[in-house]
């Protein structure tokens, strides 16, 4: 039992040790904050040169492996109509809890123009920016992930579609994917101390205040995927005309197996048989749900929502009106898509943000304390989630069991 604790949960209470004893040492000495601000970029550059190669390889074998799961036709247009229903009702709700329940105040400012540039964020521009780059060069950089993944998309898809006349290509991929993967792999492993390192940094130059805001956007992003959770996943259930007491049955499994192993992946074979148990067909159930585990993640969809929101408030940049929710909450879903491609992605979804924000890179590990720390309640809705999308899938379009 011990065993089985520490392997799933044995990344994530070093990472959060690092990122305590380091806020503690840059509370306590402030003046470490120079001296440990080396080990940190040294962690922080490792991450750095292995992202673009990282992206590309995942998302391009992730498009290859969606072409070849014999989802087709209605039924994947129907599941990516899901996924982004969802994910969006999770996104918009959760931006207005954060408005009323806004836990950024303090940060608001935080930084001001010294960490970042150009920071005058239109939405128009920041989608000109975010999805398209102008030489293909500079795609080779990590200031533009969304280019990268839009480029990479259909480098996949291109090849998918080829079949067999390219398989040395899938193959250069699918073993490119699985190296830099490892390799990242090994990379986070030195998360805590380069983390640690860095957070001390962070804490002595803005104060202890930083810790205190972490623990009410932990609070709200758990509140809010609490609503989720229990209130909408049970009126999705109610739309698919199944007995909440059945439904709520089904979900222990995978609903457990995310808290017990903070894997979405894990939870995939649960998942598949409680939705075959709630009527769901087989081929629907053992496509839809792999599929959303790379692709349709609602959990990481309101962490996103609150890492977004602290980086406008932390560089005061944050803004009223339509334009700035639509950007709050299309860029968190597309963070949330480019961690779900990624299941070692290391920071690449807080490196998007930093890119399409304009913000200095390095401001990705602050960011990645806020998914550390809301890592479990963000597993436990990416799992069920996706049971029930395959849900609402068969409701959408049905197919028969056998």
């Amino acid at each position: 039992m011990k065993n089985a604790f520490l392997k799933h949960y044995g990344a994530t209470l070093l990472l959060l040790l690092g990122l305590v004893a380091g806020g503690v040492l840059g509370a306590v000495v402030p003046a470490s904050g120079p001296f440990l601000r080396p080990v940190g970029q040294l962690f922080l550059n490792l991450i750095f040169v292995l992202v673009v190669p990282l992206v590309f390889f995942s998302v391009a074998q992730s498009m290859i492996s969606m072409r070849g799961s014999g989802i087709i036709g209605k039924v994947l247009g129907a599941a990516l109509g899901v996924f982004l229903a969802m994910s969006l009702l999770a996104g918009v709700f959760s931006y207005g809890l954060m408005l009323v329940w806004n836990p950024f105040a303090h940060a608001a400012g935080g930084a001001g123009a010294a960490t970042g540039a150009g920071l005058d964020v239109q939405l128009g521009d920041a989608l000109v920016n975010a999805f398209t780059v102008n030489d293909f060069p500079l795609l080779l950089s990590r200031e533009h992930l969304l280019p990268l993944i839009v480029f990479s998309a259909l480098f996949g898809l291109a090849v998918a579609w080829l079949d067999k006349t390219v398989s040395t290509m899938k193959r250069f991929i699918a073993e490119g994917s699985d190296i830099l993967m490892k390799m990242m792999g090994i990379v986070m492993k030195l998360a805590p101390i380069g983390l640690g390192c860095y957070f001390a940094d962070i804490i002595g130059q803005l104060g202890g205040q930083i810790v205190g805001d972490y623990l009410q956007i932990f609070l709200v992003v758990s509140t809010a995927t609490a609503v989720c959770y229990f209130v909408f996943q049970s009126l999705y259930a109610l739309f698919c005309r199944i007995p909440l007491g059945h439904f709520w049955k089904e979900m222990i499994p995978p609903s457990a197996t995310a808290v017990g192993t903070c894997s979405s992946a894990a939870c995939m074979p649960v998942s598949m048989a409680a939705a075959r148990n709630l009527g769901v067909s087989e081929k629907i159930a053992d496509g839809i749900i792999p599929l959303g585990t790379n692709l349709h993640k609602d959990g990481s969809v309101v962490t996103s929502i609150a890492k977004v929101l602290f980086a406008l408030y932390f560089f005061g940049m944050a803004q009223g009106g339509i334009g700035m929710a639509a950007l709050v909450v299309g860029l968190a879903i597309l963070e949330s898509i480019v961690v779900g491609a990624i299941p070692v992605g290391g920071m690449t979804g807080e490196l998007l943000i930093c890119a399409v924000l304009g913000l200095d890179p390095a401001f990705a590990a602050t960011l990645l304390v806020i998914g550390t720390i809301c890592d479990i309640p963000a597993t436990l809705l990416n799992a069920t989630g996706n049971l029930t999308a395959a849900l609402l899938v068969q409701r959408v379009v049905p197919v028969d069991r056998n």
